[in-house]
């Protein structure tokens, strides 16, 4: 099981690589009626920020400090390639049959002439790279994205972008690369998690701080970025153009 969670965890903090956030959103908005367990989310919210401060934050400081912006890009590079074969199932089952030949593609060019996808070489070539993940898939089959939720250590989040990160865990190469080999697969999900996390960490470190210094509410300021920047991506294969058919409302009750 923690195994799973370290995978579940390397995902999430890899999509933070490609994710974008809205800039400093105001600290009350139309999101906060969807935040039905906000005691318990403010409760995590806490405990995730304690972490962050006292571990994550101070790491990846020490990564900048130690690593030059060209071998944090080698391996920012290298990160966003393992997630080439998750975005080509996932094209596939979302119709983009022609981006799905070009991740393919990309993923087998980088991870040869790219040097195990340090280089992007594909997109030099003109291959444009779409990271698209279960999440995606889902929300273009219009399934609802349901309340928003804090969880432990990963942070923002909703139930279908939890069960999704399960779902994409198991799409990942290095997971499968690591699950025959009994003597070296712990230290081969430890690693890979904490490197990504470190990485993705590092990433976010200005962005952050900057949230955090601009808001009366740091935790009403995450919220508000983290749901306007999936409500912008929501794209139901039954909307009407320009419309975006997007929908908190899971089905959870809140005494669950």
């Amino acid at each position: 099981m923690l195994k799973k969670i370290l995978t579940s965890s390397a995902l999430a903090a890899i999509m933070l690589l490609t994710a974008s956030c809205a800039t400093n959103p105001s600290e009350t908005s139309e999101f906060d009626q969807f935040d039905r367990f906000e005691t318990f989310n403010r409760a995590m919210f806490k405990f995730n920020y304690q972490f962050d401060k006292y571990l994550a934050k101070p790491v990846a400081k020490g990564y900048r400090a130690i690593t030059t912006p060209f071998i944090r890009e080698r391996i920012n590079n290298a990160i966003s390639n393992l997630l080439e074969p998750m975005s080509a199932v996932n094209q596939v089952l979302q119709g983009e049959f022609k981006q799905s030949g070009v991740t393919v593609g990309r993923f087998a060019v980088n991870s040869t002439l790219g040097l195990v996808g340090t280089f992007d070489v594909a997109g030099a070539w003109g291959w444009k790279k779409e990271i698209s993940g279960f999440d995606s898939t889902l929300a273009k089959w219009c399934v609802p994205d349901g309340p928003y939720i804090v969880l432990p250590l990963l942070g923002p989040s909703t139930p279908r972008a939890a069960f999704s990160l399960a779902v994409d865990a198991y799409m990942q190469p290095i997971y499968w690369a690591a699950r025959n080999d009994a003597n070296t697969r712990d230290k081969i999900l430890w690693a890979s998690s904490a490197l990504v996390y470190v990485a993705v960490r590092e990433g976010t470190l200005d962005l952050t701080d900057d949230l955090e210094r601009n808001s009366v509410d740091y935790y009403a300021t995450m919220r508000t970025a983290y749901l306007q920047n999936r409500a912008k991506k929501n794209t139901c294969i039954n909307s009407d153009a320009g419309n975006v058919n997007y929908d908190f409302d899971f089905g959870i009750e809140e005494d669950e």
